[in-house]
């Protein structure tokens, strides 16, 4: 493969700006099309917000309405997506498809959401307290405070290991000779008569008639278009040597998600605090309280692990996806806590729309002009 980083001037199809699961899968798809595609990533690729993701893929969750098709759609994509990543690259992808069981109002689970009996809660997971021991003792408990109105239910969601699967997408797109510029951070568009000509580095500049900008949280930052995307903090951490835990379990305050290697995730907060991944004793040791009303049996885990990301947050809540004002330019980026999810079908319809084909949805509540 050419390295792209070394280049002084590297002719392509498309650029496309920062090189998350969103980037990758976008180049992966356009080389299916016989497009050159360059990839530039103001650092290393897949080490920001996709890296830190806890990988479910909960289409019935808390999904904004003008979102639920691609979501439902992208959620149905997801073992192929997957078979073809491990098939390019020859990494192992840990797709599990346990479930979700849910504990939340009763009006709040999704129509799919299977209620659960206190005795299939118990076969399902026996690790699990439900109530959590802290509601007999009267205690007000984080995750569940009033526990009399909380119901349990399964719904068929998968879940994955978004490190494994950005492992196998960057080999994959190196095994599509996708060429990837690593840390050198595009300054802005280069721009002729109102059409993308390229992208101006910090070290160079590229040719490109098209360009994408799938930058995440920094997507806002590239001259001339001001996106209003904005980073949302989520601290989380991993604890292994806890007793096994096999589906994803979701609550008001806390989530917990297993690895097949034995490590077990607990999610995450939601913070408005800049560019700042730093993470907070205090706060991860809320989470891991929290996790231990559900799981009592985690007292006696040991943490593996703990790291903050950054979501790409818009104000409305949805993703940015299509063409700006300026000819040649997309822009694919917004995806807030649903990047992983997101990225099949996002790959699909910009692809499509790259190649002047019908997207096959409504993208007009995703238009980027509707922050103009």
């Amino acid at each position: 493969m050419r390295s792209a980083a070394a280049a002084k001037v590297l002719e392509v199809d498309v650029a496309i700006i920062g090189g998350g699961i969103i980037g990758l899968s976008l180049a992966i798809s356009l080389r299916k099309e016989g497009l050159r595609v360059l990839i530039v990533e103001r650092g290393e690729p897949g080490r920001e917000a996709s890296y830190a993701a806890a990988g479910m893929l909960a289409a019935s969750a808390e999904i904004p309405l003008p979102l639920k098709g691609l979501a439902e759609e992208s959620a149905r994509a997801y073992p192929e997506f997957v078979h073809e990543l491990q098939d390019e690259s020859g990494i192992k992808v840990d797709l599990r498809d346990q479930g979700s069981i849910l504990l939340s109002r009763p009006t709040d689970l999704p129509p799919a959401a299977e209620p659960l009996s206190p005795e299939r809660l118990r076969a399902l997971e026996p690790a699990l307290a439900f109530p959590p021991a802290s509601q007999s003792s009267g205690r007000a408990s984080p995750p569940l405070a009033d526990a009399s109105k909380i119901c349990a239910a399964i719904v068929g969601e998968r879940s994955v290991d978004p490190r494994a699967l950005l492992t196998a997408a960057i080999k994959a797109a190196h095994h599509r000779e996708v060429d990837i510029a690593s840390g050198t951070e595009v300054k802005c568009l280069l721009v002729d008569r109102g059409r993308v000509r390229g992208v101006q580095t910090d070290r160079s500049a590229y040719s490109a008639a098209i360009a994408v900008n799938c930058a995440g949280a920094w997507a806002g930052n590239i001259a001339p278009y001001d996106f209003p995307v904005r980073p949302v903090k989520g601290q989380m951490l991993a604890v292994v040597g806890g007793p096994a835990v096999e589906h994803v379990i979701r609550s008001e305050g806390v989530y917990l998600v297993p690895r097949s290697d034995g490590r077990l995730l607990i999610g995450s907060t939601l913070e408005e605090a800049g560019f700042n991944k730093q993470t907070d004793a205090n706060t991860l040791g809320r989470l891991f309280h929290a996790a231990i009303e559900l799981v009592p049996g985690l007292a006696n885990s040991r943490r593996h692990e703990a790291w903050a990301g950054l979501r790409p947050g818009t104000p409305d809540e949805l993703p940015t996806l299509g063409e700006t004002s300026t000819s040649g330019f997309f822009v694919a980026t917004g995806h807030y806590r649903d990047g992983i999810l997101l990225a099949p079908i996002t790959a699909r319809v910009l692809t499509a729309l790259i190649l002047g084909k019908s997207p096959g949805f409504d993208l007009q509540p995703f238009s980027p002009a509707r922050f103009v």
